[in-house]
């Protein structure tokens, strides 16, 4: 049976992520904390039919595909960047660390969007609220998980963090799938919670620094294929990772 997500008010957001380190917004929520519209986000939608699939699978899996897009955030300034390669130290990510992944881009139509600018921005001013204000150096990831070939996976390598300062995940849609619980756990503690996201639109935020966070395999809930879409922000100081970089 799916736990209910523990729905954090817009009025308690940035002390539960002073607190605990995470918080979880339902899709209203999110459109009241960043001042973004949620129905245009809901424009970009059929994007996600459009994703490329992950080549870079480890465990020779065929079942992710994504997009991914860097940009810079000065205040409310959303400036998008030259294309560059995802890459994440192996103490970061065992399973694809080490590696300078080149994925498709966004496309123009999304990562010029307005609603989407709007989300990078209301996030980030989350970020300066609990790491102090500074530019930020923001990568977007767009991913559909399917279950073509049986099983997938959100997060392959495992619980895990990101090596950035503020995570967010927001799940587009799921459609005729079951499974795809999200678990945080504390990073130095034995606490942990776990629920299902199911909302479009909803978010959880998490301080990377102090959390650990997996959302586990995905079954079809039918005979037929099912998906799980998700945006994934992460909002990193000092700029992007890279070989030369890693914290």
């Amino acid at each position: 049976m799916d736990v209910v997500a523990p729905w954090t008010s817009p009025a308690q957001f940035a002390e539960a992520l002073q607190t605990s380190g995470w918080a979880v917004l339902k899709a209203d929520d999110v459109a009241t904390v960043t001042k973004t519209p949620i129905a245009g986000l809901g424009e970009l939608v059929p994007s996600w039919a459009d994703l490329p699939r992950d080549t870079w699978l480890r465990d020779g899996g065929r079942y992710r595909s994504r997009r991914h897009a860097s940009f810079v955030l000065n205040g409310d300034g959303v400036v998008r960047q030259a294309h560059r390669a995802h890459y994440q130290p192996e103490s970061y990510n065992a399973l694809h660390g080490g590696l300078e992944r080149w994925f498709e881009p966004f496309s123009d139509a999304v990562a010029t969007a307005a609603p989407f600018l709007a989300l990078i921005a209301g996030f980030g001013r989350a970020a300066s609220a609990l790491k102090g204000a500074r530019t930020w150096f923001v990568e977007a990831h767009q991913f559909r998980i399917d279950t073509a070939d049986g099983i997938g996976r959100p997060t392959p390598e495992g619980a895990h963090r990101d090596g950035v300062d503020l995570v967010v995940v927001m799940v587009v849609g799921r459609h005729g799938i079951k499974g795809g619980e999200t678990r945080v756990f504390q990073a130095d503690g034995p606490l942990g919670v776990r629920f299902t996201l199911d909302q479009p639109f909803s978010a959880l935020v998490l301080d990377d620094d102090r959390v650990i966070h997996e959302s586990t395999p995905i079954q079809s809930a039918s005979d037929a294929a099912g998906i799980r879409d998700s945006l994934v922000i992460t909002y990193r100081r000092n700029g992007f990772p890279s070989p030369t970089t890693e914290r």
